[in-house]
Protein backbone atom coordinates (compact mmCIF):
# COMPACT_ATOMS: atom_id res chain seq x y z
CA UNK A 1 0.00 0.00 0.00
CA UNK A 2 2.13 2.80 -1.69
CA UNK A 3 -0.90 5.76 -1.20
CA UNK A 4 0.13 8.28 1.55
CA UNK A 5 -2.50 9.84 4.09
CA UNK A 6 -0.79 12.26 5.46
CA UNK A 7 -3.01 14.99 6.64
CA UNK A 8 -6.03 12.87 6.90
CA UNK A 9 -8.06 12.08 10.16
CA UNK A 10 -10.68 8.80 10.15
CA UNK A 11 -12.65 8.81 13.24
CA UNK A 12 -13.69 5.42 14.96
CA UNK A 13 -16.69 5.11 16.27
CA UNK A 14 -17.17 2.69 18.89
CA UNK A 15 -19.08 1.89 22.58
CA UNK A 16 -17.79 -1.25 24.82
CA UNK A 17 -17.76 -4.18 23.49
CA UNK A 18 -16.45 -3.90 20.06
CA UNK A 19 -14.54 -6.42 18.62
CA UNK A 20 -11.12 -5.74 19.16
CA UNK A 21 -9.22 -6.90 15.83
CA UNK A 22 -11.35 -4.91 13.34
CA UNK A 23 -10.82 -1.42 15.05
CA UNK A 24 -6.79 -2.52 15.90
CA UNK A 25 -6.27 -3.91 12.43
CA UNK A 26 -7.81 -0.98 10.23
CA UNK A 27 -5.91 1.78 12.93
CA UNK A 28 -3.08 0.02 12.26
CA UNK A 29 -2.91 0.09 8.52
CA UNK A 30 -4.16 3.97 8.50
CA UNK A 31 -1.75 4.92 10.84
CA UNK A 32 0.97 3.24 8.60
CA UNK A 33 -0.50 4.63 5.73
CA UNK A 34 -0.25 8.41 7.37
CA UNK A 35 -4.03 8.88 8.69
CA UNK A 36 -4.52 10.37 12.28
CA UNK A 37 -6.98 8.10 13.71
CA UNK A 38 -9.56 9.76 16.59
CA UNK A 39 -11.68 7.44 18.60
CA UNK A 40 -15.00 8.37 19.53
CA UNK A 41 -17.44 7.13 21.58
CA UNK A 42 -20.77 8.14 24.37
CA UNK A 43 -18.20 7.79 27.40
CA UNK A 44 -15.16 10.02 27.26
CA UNK A 45 -12.69 8.13 28.87
CA UNK A 46 -11.91 4.40 27.57
CA UNK A 47 -13.64 1.91 25.86
CA UNK A 48 -13.51 -1.74 26.20
CA UNK A 49 -12.71 -4.12 22.85
CA UNK A 50 -14.08 -7.75 23.04
CA UNK A 51 -12.32 -10.99 21.07
CA UNK A 52 -15.23 -12.76 19.96
CA UNK A 53 -16.88 -13.42 23.61
CA UNK A 54 -14.38 -12.16 26.05
CA UNK A 55 -13.61 -8.75 27.39
CA UNK A 56 -9.98 -7.64 26.00
CA UNK A 57 -8.63 -4.21 26.23
CA UNK A 58 -9.24 -0.77 27.06
CA UNK A 59 -8.12 2.11 24.55
CA UNK A 60 -8.45 5.77 25.51
CA UNK A 61 -10.75 8.04 23.63
CA UNK A 62 -10.49 11.26 21.48
CA UNK A 63 -13.88 12.88 21.82
CA UNK A 64 -17.61 12.24 22.25
CA UNK A 65 -20.17 11.70 19.52
CA UNK A 66 -21.34 14.68 21.04
CA UNK A 67 -18.22 17.01 20.83
CA UNK A 68 -16.95 15.23 17.75
CA UNK A 69 -17.12 17.79 14.39
CA UNK A 70 -17.83 15.82 11.06
CA UNK A 71 -16.25 18.65 9.21
CA UNK A 72 -12.57 17.64 11.67
CA UNK A 73 -13.13 13.65 9.68
CA UNK A 74 -11.96 12.64 5.98
CA UNK A 75 -13.89 9.29 6.85
CA UNK A 76 -15.52 7.43 9.61
CA UNK A 77 -14.93 3.45 10.35
CA UNK A 78 -17.39 1.83 12.34
CA UNK A 79 -16.14 -1.77 13.45
CA UNK A 80 -18.50 -4.49 14.75
CA UNK A 81 -19.13 -6.35 17.59
CA UNK A 82 -22.73 -7.90 18.69
CA UNK A 83 -22.33 -5.63 21.82
CA UNK A 84 -20.97 -2.86 20.34
CA UNK A 85 -23.50 -2.94 17.66
CA UNK A 86 -26.52 -3.48 19.35
CA UNK A 87 -25.76 -0.41 21.44
CA UNK A 88 -24.56 2.16 19.34
CA UNK A 89 -27.07 1.76 16.66
CA UNK A 90 -29.46 3.49 19.29
CA UNK A 91 -27.37 6.10 20.14
CA UNK A 92 -28.65 9.54 18.38
CA UNK A 93 -25.59 11.59 18.57
CA UNK A 94 -23.73 7.91 16.84
CA UNK A 95 -26.56 8.26 13.83
CA UNK A 96 -26.62 12.15 13.38
CA UNK A 97 -22.56 11.63 12.76
CA UNK A 98 -23.07 9.00 10.41
CA UNK A 99 -25.77 10.89 8.71
CA UNK A 100 -23.59 14.08 8.27
CA UNK A 101 -20.72 11.98 6.87
CA UNK A 102 -22.86 10.20 4.53
CA UNK A 103 -24.67 13.43 3.42
CA UNK A 104 -21.08 14.94 3.08
CA UNK A 105 -20.04 11.90 0.53
CA UNK A 106 -17.38 11.02 3.18
CA UNK A 107 -16.10 7.82 3.28
CA UNK A 108 -17.94 4.90 5.58
CA UNK A 109 -16.19 2.12 6.35
CA UNK A 110 -18.05 -0.80 8.11
CA UNK A 111 -17.44 -4.23 8.97
CA UNK A 112 -18.79 -7.37 10.55
CA UNK A 113 -22.01 -5.99 12.82
CA UNK A 114 -20.77 -2.34 12.81
CA UNK A 115 -23.60 -1.93 9.40
CA UNK A 116 -26.43 -1.75 12.13
CA UNK A 117 -25.35 1.68 12.85
CA UNK A 118 -26.71 2.42 8.87
CA UNK A 119 -29.52 0.44 9.23
CA UNK A 120 -30.67 2.38 12.07
CA UNK A 121 -29.48 5.46 10.74
CA UNK A 122 -31.87 4.92 7.69
CA UNK A 123 -28.76 5.29 5.09
CA UNK A 124 -28.97 1.54 3.50
CA UNK A 125 -31.86 1.68 1.08
CA UNK A 126 -31.17 1.28 -2.42
CA UNK A 127 -27.49 0.42 -1.21
CA UNK A 128 -25.66 -2.66 -1.87
CA UNK A 129 -23.33 -4.20 1.03
CA UNK A 130 -21.94 -6.86 2.91
CA UNK A 131 -21.57 -7.79 6.89
CA UNK A 132 -21.69 -10.77 9.07
CA UNK A 133 -24.56 -12.93 7.77
CA UNK A 134 -26.52 -12.43 10.21
CA UNK A 135 -27.39 -8.93 9.39
CA UNK A 136 -28.73 -10.01 5.61
CA UNK A 137 -32.27 -9.59 6.99
CA UNK A 138 -31.94 -6.26 8.26
CA UNK A 139 -30.23 -5.04 5.67
CA UNK A 140 -32.78 -6.32 3.35
CA UNK A 141 -35.82 -5.44 5.51
CA UNK A 142 -34.03 -1.38 5.40
CA UNK A 143 -34.13 -1.50 1.63
CA UNK A 144 -30.75 -2.26 1.01
CA UNK A 145 -29.02 -4.88 -1.29
CA UNK A 146 -27.09 -7.74 0.62
CA UNK A 147 -24.42 -9.95 -0.67
CA UNK A 148 -21.78 -11.96 0.53
CA UNK A 149 -18.60 -11.15 -0.18
CA UNK A 150 -14.93 -9.84 1.08
CA UNK A 151 -15.86 -5.76 0.21
CA UNK A 152 -17.97 -3.85 -1.34
CA UNK A 153 -18.08 -0.12 -2.03
CA UNK A 154 -21.00 1.79 -2.91
CA UNK A 155 -20.31 4.87 -3.58
CA UNK A 156 -18.77 6.12 -0.32
CA UNK A 157 -19.93 3.26 1.88
CA UNK A 158 -16.95 0.88 2.13
CA UNK A 159 -18.18 -2.92 4.17
CA UNK A 160 -16.92 -5.97 4.85
CA UNK A 161 -17.93 -9.30 6.52
CA UNK A 162 -15.74 -10.27 9.07
CA UNK A 163 -12.28 -9.77 10.92
CA UNK A 164 -10.55 -12.48 8.01
CA UNK A 165 -11.75 -10.00 5.29
CA UNK A 166 -9.66 -7.13 7.20
CA UNK A 167 -6.92 -6.85 5.10
CA UNK A 168 -9.33 -6.30 1.83
CA UNK A 169 -11.00 -3.89 3.80
CA UNK A 170 -8.15 -1.70 4.77
CA UNK A 171 -6.87 -2.30 1.09
CA UNK A 172 -10.48 -0.50 0.04
CA UNK A 173 -10.73 2.27 2.26
CA UNK A 174 -6.70 2.64 2.33
CA UNK A 175 -7.08 2.93 -1.86
CA UNK A 176 -10.70 5.27 -1.06
CA UNK A 177 -9.07 7.69 1.12
CA UNK A 178 -5.77 7.71 -0.97
CA UNK A 179 -7.75 8.94 -4.31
Amino acid sequence: MSQTLKGKTVAILVTDGFEQIELTGPRQALEKAGAEIHILSDNIDEVRGWNHDQPADTFSVDSTFEAARIDDYDALLLPGGVINADQIRSLPKAQELVKRADHAGKPIAVICHGAWLLVSAGLVKGRTLTSWNSLKDDISNAGGHWVDRQVVKDGHLISSRKPDDIPAFNKQLIETLAA
